[in-house]
C-alpha cells in the first residue's frame, strides 16, 4: 500500500516531468521563432555581410545558430493549432480575388490568383470574411538585406496565427533558385510567412517594397498595385522604431478592415 507520503512524492515527480516537458517543448518552439529578416540576412552573410537579426536560438551552439537562422518568420503552430482544419474550399478557383486592407498609412491592395494558389487564396477570403485582420498591426519592416513589411499576426509580435496551416503553393513562380539558393521576389511581390518547414503558412504574410532575395520556400500569391506599392515604400522609407534594421515601422501601420473581393 502506498502512503501518503510516497504519493506525495510521486505527484512531485510527476508535476516536476510535466514542467521540464513543457519547457523542453517551449524551447524548441522558442528557437524557430524567427522572421523572415533572420533568412534574408544569413543568406547575405554567405556572400560576405555578416550582420543578421533573428528571434530564438542560441548563438554559442552551432547547431541551435542554424536553427535560427532559418528561414522562419512566423511561430511554429502548437499541436492544437496544426490539428485544425484549414477552410474548407469556397472560392472559384478560376477568377482572381483583390485583398483590400484599409490601413492608417493609406490603403493597400493586391490581387491574387486563385488558379495559381487555391488554398492561400481561399483561407485569406474566409479571415477576411470573418474580420480576423481587423484592427491587426503590420508589426515587422525590414531595411537592410531584404525589403518587406510583415503583417496579419492577430497578436502584433510575430506569435500569432488563424489556428491551422496552410499548403506552400505556386514556389516555382519565381524562377530556379540561383547558386545562393535565393530568388528575387519582386518589388509588389505579396508572400506567405512561414515557421521554416513546408506547409506551415498561417495568417502572416510579407509586402516586398523593394525587390528581395529570398529562398524560393515562401508562396508568392500576391500583387500590389502601384498606389500600394507607393504607401508600402514611404513606411519602408520612414524605417524602423529606434533606428535599426529590422522591428517595428516608425510608421504605425494598422489594419482598421480588410475585405476579400472577386476582381
Amino acid at each position: 500500500m502506498v502512503s501518503s507520503d510516497q504519493r506525495r512524492r510521486q505527484l512531485a515527480r510527476e508535476k516536476f516531468e510535466r514542467q521540464q516537458q513543457r519547457r523542453e517543448e517551449a524551447r524548441r518552439r522558442t528557437r524557430r521563432l524567427t522572421v523572415v529578416i533572420a533568412s534574408a540576412l544569413a543568406v547575405v552573410a554567405v556572400v560576405g555581410v555578416t550582420a543578421f537579426v533573428s528571434l530564438g536560438g542560441d548563438d554559442k551552439d552551432k547547431n541551435d545558430a542554424a536553427s535560427s537562422t532559418s528561414p522562419s518568420p512566423s511561430p511554429s503552430p502548437s499541436a492544437s493549432e496544426s490539428s485544425a482544419p484549414e477552410p474548407a474550399m469556397k472560392i472559384d478557383k478560376k477568377s482572381t480575388y483583390t485583398m483590400s486592407l484599409k490601413t492608417s498609412q493609406g490603403d493597400i491592395a493586391f490581387t491574387m490568383d486563385a488558379a495559381k494558389t487555391p488554398h492561400t487564396t481561399n483561407s485569406f477570403k474566409s479571415l477576411a470574411d470573418k474580420g480576423f485582420f481587423d484592427g491587426t498591426k503590420c508589426h515587422r519592416l525590414t531595411t537592410q538585406g531584404i525589403f518587406v513589411l510583415q503583417c496579419g499576426d492577430p497578436k502584433g509580435d510575430g506569435t500569432g496565427g488563424p489556428g491551422y496551416t496552410i499548403p506552400d503553393e505556386n514556389l516555382t513562380a519565381l524562377g530556379k533558385a540561383g547558386k545562393d539558393g535565393t530568388v528575387t521576389y519582386p518589388a509588389g511581390t505579396v508572400a506567405m510567412a512561414n515557421t521554416g518547414q513546408a506547409h506551415t503558412g498561417g495568417s502572416q504574410f510579407f509586402l516586398v517594397y523593394k525587390d528581395s532575395k529570398l529562398p524560393p520556400s515562401y508562396t508568392p500569391f500576391g500583387t500590389m498595385d502601384a498606389a500600394s506599392l507607393k504607401a508600402v515604400k514611404a513606411v519602408g522609407t520612414a524605417g524602423v522604431t529606434g533606428g535599426a534594421a529590422d522591428g517595428a515601422p516608425k510608421k504605425a501601420v494598422t489594419i482598421s478592415k480588410a475585405a476579400v473581393d472577386k476582381a
